[in-house]
């Protein structure tokens, strides 16, 4: 049994090392799953699983944890922004300006608390006591991100080594974070007296009036005088209405139009336009009929065609002239399970499907301009994500002298590729680089590298873990991120609701994002079946991710020198 004792105990050795993890990971990600009342902690475990082996003494040489869990925090963010880049800019728009206000004021009165609780319940003259305070506060908001850039930034300040194990701070504050936020916002419904039959009535009458985007299909028979001998295009004009004709019967003989098509008394037009511009059209064409395409002489096909050519992205639907060039019609566009109706000013993405119309020739001659191919988006991008982790690398490490602090500020292996990244997936397809992900090849790189970045840090830190804690400041740690993590939710989704009158599962799916929690956000769907939550976690989430990151490293940089 010499073999087996060897290979737990030769800790320099590749097959130690790679046991190590798959230990600590399986382990980690299992107890994960088991929940009580409802809520479970999720691939976080994997820290817990670490420190427990690292407090036994099952370790690896320091060098290559610390590689590995660099890599995996670099590749942990980086996927991050290639996920929210290309709703980051648009986040701000409508309400959304608002509820990242708010958002923002929430992170900032977590770090406020943060502090007050320093100076109130520690030791200011141990320098360790505000390093292991940040681990508390990203334990207590429950982002692990900020966290890895915490830990990044300090090698900074302690250049002597001896660096603080601050990943025992948000161990020990991360299992009543998660709970702190469901419960504080639960409060907030109490406190602002919400009555939930209201709440979805609201939604309700909300998700009627949004038909601005839904596309809708209606056959009319054109009995307006007034457009006899008219071009479609001019019709639009005079309208000034978006909508799509794709198909015209005149005399019996089925067309596609295009912009310069005359219409006369009598033709039968198929259109397609968004919900709420349908009463409009339908008053100045003519009414709604029914009409058998299917038995006249030259019958169409529409097809649901994926956009896989890597030229097609960021090119509008109106540069590429499917009508007149094509003689096809495009009535709608699919994102991300979103229709969206088909305007001339919308933006292709690789991994679109657009809705074509037209002769079965025509179509299936604009499926290969687009591409179509199912197995060409199956296989990742990974000369974009290789060349996205150079580049912000490289932009994380460029230094910038800031008056007052001690070293140049950085941003560092976290900071720079989530910045690069967000950049990249929002205008990648500028300078040719196809960002396009599969969710699940999302899913799987984000999550491996945060087990390999978790289960590193909870290693590391295993060694110290009993001393730090239990016989430490262990309790105050606790209790300190407690606070940390309902003070901001009571005041500011008071705020939300008495204020600003979000409707609370809105404000709901705001703090979860805000916390960057998907178990709140799981929560809130669970009240609720409509989108609100989703909406609200979606709008806040990425200004959220890159505020925790780049504050995590900035009150290391500069209050911890």
């Amino acid at each position: 049994m010499d073999w087996l004792i060897k290979l737990f105990t030769t800790t320099d050795s590749i097959a130690h090392i790679a046991m190590l993890y798959a230990i600590v990971i399986a382990v980690g990600v299992l107890l994960g799953k088991i929940k009580f009342k409802g809520i479970a902690l999720g691939v976080t475990f994997v820290l817990f699983a670490g420190i427990v082996a690292g407090h036994v003494g099952f370790t690896g040489p320091t060098n290559i944890l610390t590689f590995i869990q660099d890599f995996g925090l670099i590749l942990f963010v980086f996927m991050i922004g290639l996920q929210v880049g290309p709703g980051f800019f648009e986040s701000f728009r409508k309400g959304g300006v608002t509820l990242n206000l708010l958002s923002t004021a929430t992170i900032m009165l977590n770090i406020a608390v943060m502090f007050a609780c320093y100076y109130i319940f520690f030791d200011t003259s141990n320098k360790f006591n505000l390093p292991m305070m940040v681990g508390t506060l990203y334990g207590a908001v429950t982002n692990t991100p900020g966290l890895g850039a915490a830990n990044e930034a300090l090698t900074s300040v302690f250049t002597e080594g001896d660096l603080p194990q601050i990943a025992s701070g948000y161990a020990c504050a991360y299992p009543l974070g998660v709970v702190g936020i469901i419960g504080a916002t639960i409060i907030v419904s109490y406190i602002c007296r919400v009555k939930f039959n209201e709440e979805d009535k609201k939604l309700e009458e909300e998700a009627g009036d949004n038909t601005h985007l839904k596309p809708h299909n209606m056959h009319l028979k054109v009995t307006n005088s007034y457009l006899a001998g008219r071009t479609i295009m001019q019709i639009h004009d005079f309208l000034n209405r978006d909508f799509v004709c794709t198909r015209l019967l005149h005399d019996g003989h089925v067309t596609i139009p295009n912009k310069d098509t005359i219409l006369n008394l009598g033709d039968l037009l198929f259109i397609v336009c968004t919900e709420a511009d349908a009463e409009a059209i339908i008053a100045f064409i003519g009414p709604e009929v029914e009409v058998a395409w299917e038995e006249q002489d030259e019958p169409m096909v529409s097809r649901r065609i994926l956009i896989t050519r890597p030229s097609i992205n960021g090119k509008t639907l109106g540069q590429m002239h499917f009508s007149s060039v094509h003689r096809v019609n495009v009535t709608r566009v699919t994102r991300q399970g979103m229709d969206l109706f088909a305007s001339p000013s919308l933006a292709l993405q690789v991994g679109d499907k657009v809705m074509v119309v037209g002769k079965e020739n025509n179509v299936n001659h604009v499926a290969g301009v687009l591409g179509n191919s199912v197995k060409r988006l199956d296989a990742p991008n990974i000369a974009t994500i290789f060349i996205g982790i150079f580049v912000g690398i490289l932009f994380g490490s460029l230094p910038f002298a800031v008056p007052g602090m001690p070293v140049p500020m950085k941003l560092g292996i976290a900071g720079g590729p989530l910045i690069i990244a967000i950049l990249i997936g929002r205008f990648g397809y500028k300078v040719h680089l196809v960002t396009y992900t599969t969710t699940s090849a999302n899913l799987m790189l984000r999550e491996i590298g945060l087990v390999l970045f978790l289960a590193s840090v909870g290693i590391k830190a295993g060694a110290g873990f009993w001393e730090t804690v239990v016989q430490g400041d262990g309790l105050k740690f606790v209790g300190t991120g407690f606070l940390i993590t309902i003070i901001p939710i009571l005041i500011i989704g008071t705020i939300a609701r008495m204020k600003y009158k979000f409707n609370y599962y809105t404000i709901m799916g705001m703090l979860a994002g805000t916390y960057t929690d998907p178990p709140a956000l799981a929560y809130a769907n669970q009240q609720c079946s409509k989108e609100a939550p989703a909406v609200g976690y979606s709008t806040v989430y990425p200004l959220s991710m890159f505020l925790r990151i780049l504050t995590a490293q900035l009150i290391i940089l500069l209050c911890c020198g």
